[in-house]
């Protein structure tokens, strides 16, 4: 996904979706990370689009592109295609924008600053809008959905990925004397979210509908991309580790003491630390609808 692990929806919540001019330092990391966590999913979700699509993908729309790992996962499955970047952070279009002349990929991307929530402003005629975990930030879900619509081709897809809250990375007596820690910051964060960013757990396949699309695809599933034992095991230590000391900023003063100090002792280097426990699996519910804007429909 471009990138979005919940930890991010923090008290000063995403920069990208809410326009913050210089996003967190480890946002950045945070996005690719958990882009290269999941990107056999990822991998596979392109493919089903590439299955759905009619005419052939050429130009797509990234919304809430953020640091752009959507942006070139899409180039990669479709190599005659160009995106169309949207975010109303300028510090991550720069970031985009470096890292695609970076990969020799600048004169496939272009870079839109805008609130795709209100307007995609010069965007028509899309064959792809990849929306993941961005519609959620945003404030009026259905007058979205009209703009999105709008900027698709008829026949043209909508590719909603979305996550049912933070990952989980340890067993539940990770911590022994506080079995169930990851649950209870869990607890707290749904409990935050509600307050800051109430669409997130929508049924956009409702949503969808009520917007005019036909609902071409539905999944949901529990992804665990990185056990013990895998080669990915040291970068999963260093997912956990910045997500967790995010979520530790984010529920301080929800939980109770005991548990920000567990947490603690999984982010302070010792014995117990996150970046180098074996009992480290990424776990993660993932739901994906993709949708099809009718070919009979009008604007």
């Amino acid at each position: 996904m471009t990138h979005h692990v919940s930890a991010g929806h923090d008290r000063d919540s995403h920069a990208h979706a809410h326009g913050m001019e210089q996003p967190p330092d480890d946002l950045v990391e945070i996005l690719d990370l958990d882009a290269e966590m999941f990107a056999p999913y990822l991998d596979s979700v392109h493919r089903k689009i590439a299955d759905l699509s009619e005419g052939g993908v050429r130009h797509i729309v990234d919304l809430g592109a953020g640091s752009g790992t959507g942006t070139f996962a899409l180039l990669r499955q479709f190599p005659d295609a160009r995106v169309t970047a949207v975010d109303s952070s300028a510090p991550m279009l720069e970031q985009l924008t470096r890292t695609a002349a970076g990969k020799n990929l600048a004169a496939r991307v272009h870079p839109v600053r805008a609130d795709a929530g209100k307007s995609l402003p010069g965007v028509s005629d899309a064959d792809l809008v990849w929306a993941s975990a961005s519609l959620h930030h945003l404030d009026d879900p259905a007058a979205a959905m009209d703009v999105i619509f709008a900027a698709l081709r008829p026949g043209g897809l909508l590719a909603v990925a979305e996550l049912d809250g933070m990952p989980y990375f340890l067993p539940d007596d990770a911590v022994p004397d506080r079995p169930g820690l990851e649950a209870r910051c869990r607890t707290a964060l749904t409990s935050l979210h509600a307050e800051q960013v109430p669409h997130l757990g929508s049924d956009w396949g409702t949503r969808l509908a009520a917007a005019g699309f036909d609902i071409a695809y539905e999944q949901t599933g529990q992804l665990r991309p990185a056990a013990a034992d895998s080669p990915l095991r040291e970068r999963a230590g260093r997912y956990a580790y910045l997500t967790l000391r995010r979520i530790r900023d984010a529920v301080d003063g929800l939980v109770e003491a005991a548990d920000l100090k567990a947490l603690d002792t999984l982010l302070d280097g010792g014995a117990q630390d996150v970046r180098h426990r074996a009992d480290l699996e990424v776990r993660s519910t993932r739901q994906l609808w993709i949708a099809r804007r009718p070919a009979g429909a009008g604007s």
